[in-house]
């Protein structure tokens, strides 16, 4: 049952993610991140429900080169019922980034470390 649910959440977020790309052609280029490999190693940690867990090490390794401020541009409210944001800066701080307090990330604002 957690498995179908974790497949769910995977294939939601998959769909989210391609629609925006699709819908802002350039933008992953631009970001430089691979959606696909994002969500593959990091979407159990950043997902809307559950608790703060840390990351792995193939989440931060993918996450490391991520820009953080260019996906944040592409965060909607649809992303935000199934990704937390609280849990994003997290999962990016707790990889070494450095997540600027202010910073805004769809309605969420990163508070200081």
């Amino acid at each position: 049952m957690a498995s179908a649910s974790f497949r769910f959440l995977t294939l939601a977020i998959l769909v989210i993610a391609g629609t925006l790309v699709c819908a802002n052609h350039g933008v992953s280029a631009q970001c430089q991140t691979s959606i696909p490999s994002l969500i593959s190693q990091c979407s159990k940690y950043v997902k809307a429900s559950g608790p703060e867990i840390p990351p792995s090490q193939g989440c931060c390794d993918v996450i490391k080169d991520v820009d953080i401020p260019c996906l944040c541009k592409l965060v909607t409210p649809e992303v935000e019922k199934l990704v937390s944001m609280k849990k994003v800066v997290f999962v990016a701080r707790t990889c070494g980034l450095t997540v600027q307090p202010g910073m805004k990330c769809g309605s969420f604002t990163v508070p200081p470390a």
